[in-house]
């Protein structure tokens, strides 16, 4: 900080030196041009004197010389002198500084900058996420009244720390973290009605060895990011569902869709998850797979349930939380049981799902029938 305060005020400095020789580049012109006029004068008036001396000491009877030099003086106007400008007309420089900057720098100098036994917000957990991971904070000093919250990363060891979230979060997913590979995490903490920053947390490292959630290529009608993470629905005629390119989504997890764009909505429309790939189908809406549809209408194995989240729109976060719970037995056979919560909005549906295989593995899918209609999983 003293470095970049001594920076600011010596580029001040040169500036207005800067200014300086403009001014003096601006107004030196007509006072050099006096003093050229007036060189030029005395010059003229040493030569006419040379001459004349020699006229004199001609002999008496060369007339000639002494014609020519009297001519010459007659013409030649040694009273003529240039205006010299007046000192008042003439730029003075100076210079001024306030001294109540200083009274200003002081004020601000001596309230800036805190030291505190320790910071006021230190990291809790993090959690494993697909190609991501899930950093929970927490407030240690209960004194302290937290405005707003701001978390950083970095690779483990590299010097440089990035912006993850600014917000009045208590907890945000990372996302875009390769897999297997180390990284540094910190949070600190804004006072209600302060500008400033606390001390940074103890720095915490965590990894994922999650391979990211990513939507499977090659189908006509959706585009897709360059991570894969994202597909958009676009005006290809072909209506298909889209899967995951891997049944990356395990039961214990959070599976997450953020909608970030929404087209018209149609009633097969469908985000969700399923035990197996099926091609050519326009839906989610079938046997082993659970979905909600764009009106908020949930689908267990093709059949609409009585309970419904809000109806899908641009912002809307729908999460999937899976959870084995038993192995039943019906005439069939055995059944498994799965636990599935279902969240939109500030709402949730929790159902047992059965399926007559274990789901240790599952993809997930999308479908809409019209363009517009963008996805972001992780």
């Amino acid at each position: 900080m003293k470095s970049a305060v001594s920076k600011m005020l010596e580029d001040r400095l040169s500036a207005l030196l800067q200014r300086v020789d403009a001014i003096e580049r601006d107004n030196i012109k007509p006072l050099d041009d006096c003093q050229k006029l007036l060189e030029q004068g005395v010059t003229t008036a040493d030569g006419l004197l040379r001459e004349g001396e020699a006229a004199v000491s001609c002999r008496s009877g060369d007339h000639e010389n002494l014609s020519n030099f009297t001519n010459k003086a007659l013409h030649i106007q040694l009273d003529s002198l240039p205006e010299v400008p007046a000192l008042v007309d003439v730029p003075c420089l100076s210079a001024q500084l306030d001294d109540s900057f200083l009274t200003i720098a002081r004020d601000h100098i001596t309230k800036h900058g805190t030291v505190a036994s320790r910071p006021p917000v230190q990291i809790e957990e993090l959690i494993e996420r697909p190609g991501g991971i899930l950093v929970r904070w927490c407030k240690v000093d209960d004194d302290f009244v937290a405005q707003d919250f701001r978390l950083q990363y970095q690779k483990h060891s590299s010097g440089h720390y990035e912006d993850a979230y600014v917000g009045s979060e208590c907890e945000f997913i990372v996302l875009h973290i390769d897999p297997n590979v180390d990284y540094q995490f910190r949070v600190c903490a804004r006072g209600d009605g302060r500008q400033e920053w606390s001390p940074w947390s103890v720095p915490q490292l965590g990894h994922t060895s999650l391979v990211p959630h990513e939507w499977s290529p090659g189908l006509d009608g959706y585009s897709l990011s360059s991570r894969r993470n994202i597909a958009l629905r676009n005006d290809s005629p072909q209506q298909a569902v889209l899967y995951s390119r891997e049944p990356t989504y395990c039961p214990g997890q959070t599976l997450t869709f953020r909608v970030e764009s929404s087209g018209a909505s149609d009633r097969r429309d469908s985000i969700g998850v399923c035990v197996e790939k099926l091609d050519g189908l326009d839906s989610l809406q079938r046997d082993r797979a659970v979905c909600i549809g764009s009106s908020g209408a949930v689908y267990v194995n093709g059949k609409e349930m009585t309970n419904q989240l809000p109806p899908i729109s641009p912002g809307s976060t729908i999460t999937f939380d899976m959870e084995l719970v038993s192995l039943g037995t019906n005439s069939e056979g055995p059944q498994n049981r799965c636990r599935v919560t279902i969240g939109s909005g500030n709402r949730e549906v929790v159902f047992d799902w059965l399926l007559e295989l274990p789901a240790d593995t599952l993809y997930f899918g999308c479908f809409f029938f019209h363009p517009g209609w963008k996805v972001l999983v992780f």
